[in-house]
């Protein structure tokens, strides 16, 4: 009997040893940093001749592993392995399945600090953001496994005289799994778990940014006994090898989290029905968000403006949950500017090994320069109160950034920038900042900070994301207690981590016999 599901408990880094712990472990994964990771095909390493670097955002001399460049024989043959391995796991028991999962959050436990170490070489990850990247992996996979032996159990149907009634949740078939860079584990982790648990071959392809921490959740996989083919791992071109993915006929289901233009790519070529295709393609997609926090003028300021802040500039605002509008009723509006521009301004930039550093480096030269064409933008939207240029030369840095005065339709207001640029605007009464509040084409996650109980219920009902949080930050959705997922351009809201989620994954089959 397994003990009731609990979110993993984050490290405490104020504490010497655990500090000390964080220390060694970045200097053991720097030893390693260069070295060649295979793709894992069929149960087997793979390696070939041509390798991408994955490069250190913070430290451009710095590259941190070499990933194997899978071509057009390779997707062929993780998807030969994955049809031959579907029928004996797709009558794999759930609870059996399940097994795989909890082996492998107990690997993740033991080299926790270890895989924590691997992000913020890779994507810049700060201490804390790659410790919660790791443990919101745990999560997923201990949560999946209990959903899946739920699932596996006898499901509640209404009694009907002189019939034996059943409904089981089958897979569909292989599964694409296509996760962003940011959250390289937790959200890869998540994915791909849910697909395997369901009963679903699946081949997975971590974006080319991060194929470090991907591939070690790969080999961790395949020691805890997985059956060969039943996990395909390839690197190399993103474009390339997610557009064969997804169009291939024998993917069932395309899971994907990233931008809107590339998720409605994958949408239009999902519902296109290929010669040899036997049933239609699921697309679980998440695409992003242009969040709101809406700061009322009866409330705790202290606890907003924190909040406020922690949503903009966490992990570089490289988040789609993060709080890149900010929307405060006039009353409070010049106290809440002049505070959040002297907090962003105390934030430290610098490569994230030092724990001192709150921010590390964007992840590359493409989201630099986007995130400074955003800043140059801005001068002319808004005031800049805060920031506005780059931080350390060695690494893609930018200055945490704050504009002021910025009206609801400017393109600081509107487009998602995936960097750490917050746009602030006036509110002239709690109606004007609700309204403002839903101006976007995006509806994933949105904070309110206000006393006023009327308030708090209005935008429980009005506020149309898929993620509210009342009177805390918009950032920092834990599984099983928050399940994730947005509205409208922000995708299918499909409900990471909750109990909804590997229904997306399944089909079900009513069984009745008569007596």
């Amino acid at each position: 009997m397994l003990p009731d599901y609990a979110p993993t408990p984050l490290t405490d880094f104020s504490r010497p040893e655990h500090a000390a712990a964080m220390e060694a472990a970045l200097a053991a994964v720097r030893a390693r940093l260069g070295g060649t990771w295979p793709l894992w095909l069929d149960g087997e390493r793979v390696t070939t001749d041509a390798t991408r670097p994955s490069v250190d955002p913070a430290d451009h001399a710095t590259v941190v592993g070499h990933a194997a460049e899978a071509g057009p024989e390779h997707l062929e043959r993780a998807f030969v392995a994955a049809a031959r391995a579907f029928p004996a796991w797709r009558r794999t028991p759930l609870e059996v399945r399940a097994r795989y999962l909890l082996r492998c959050a107990a690997r993740m436990r033991e080299r926790r600090l270890e895989l924590a170490a691997w992000m913020v070489f890779e994507v810049s990850k700060s201490w804390v953001e790659a410790d919660a990247d790791v443990a919101e992996a745990i999560d997923f996979l201990e949560f999946y496994a209990r959903e899946a032996i739920r699932l596996g159990g006898p499901q509640p149907l209404a009694p009907y005289p002189g019939e034996e009634l059943e409904l089981r949740y089958l897979p569909l078939g292989t599964a694409a799994v296509i996760p962003p860079w940011n959250f390289p584990l937790a959200i890869t982790v998540g994915m791909t778990a849910a697909a395997l648990v369901a009963g679903n071959p699946t081949i997975l392809k971590p974006a080319h940014q991060a194929p470090v921490i991907a591939g070690l959740f790969a080999e961790l996989l395949h020691e805890c006994g997985l059956p060969p083919g039943v996990l395909g791992f390839v690197t190399g071109d993103g474009a390339a090898l997610g557009s064969a993915m997804v169009e291939d006929p024998r993917t069932r289901i395309v899971a994907f989290t990233g931008s809107k233009a590339v998720g409605l790519g994958i949408a239009r070529k999902a519902g296109e029905v290929r010669p040899g295709q036997r049933g239609l393609k699921r697309a679980i997609l998440e695409l992003g968000g242009k969040d709101a926090t809406v700061i009322d003028d009866d409330c705790d300021l202290e606890a907003a403006i924190a909040g406020a802040v922690a949503a903009a500039f966490g992990f570089q605002g490289q988040k789609c949950s993060a709080g890149s509008r900010l929307i405060v009723h006039t009353r409070v509006y010049d106290e809440v500017v002049a505070e959040v521009a002297r907090r962003a301004d105390a934030l430290t930039v610098g490569h994230p090994r030092d724990r001192a550093h709150f921010m590390g480096a964007m992840i590359d030269d493409k989201a630099l320069a986007k995130t400074l064409g955003y800043v140059e933008a801005g001068r002319g939207e808004g005031r800049l109160v805060a920031g506005g240029g780059r931080g350390p030369d060695a690494g893609w840095f930018v200055r945490p950034t704050v504009f002021a005065d910025v009206e609801s339709r400017a393109r600081l207001m509107q487009e998602e920038i995936f960097g750490p640029v917050l746009a602030i605007g006036r509110a002239r009464d709690w109606e004007h900042a609700l309204a403002w509040a839903n101006d976007t084409e995006y509806g994933l996650t949105g904070a309110v900070f206000s006393r006023n109980r009327d308030h708090l219920e209005q935008a429980r009902h009005e506020l149309h994301v898929g993620n509210l949080y009342l009177n805390r930050k918009c950032t920092g959705a834990l599984v099983g207690v928050h399940p994730f997922g947005g509205f409208d351009m922000s995708g299918t809201d499909s409900k990471a981590g909750g109990r909804d989620y590997l229904l997306l994954f399944t089909q079900a089959k009513s069984i009745a016999e008569k007596l």
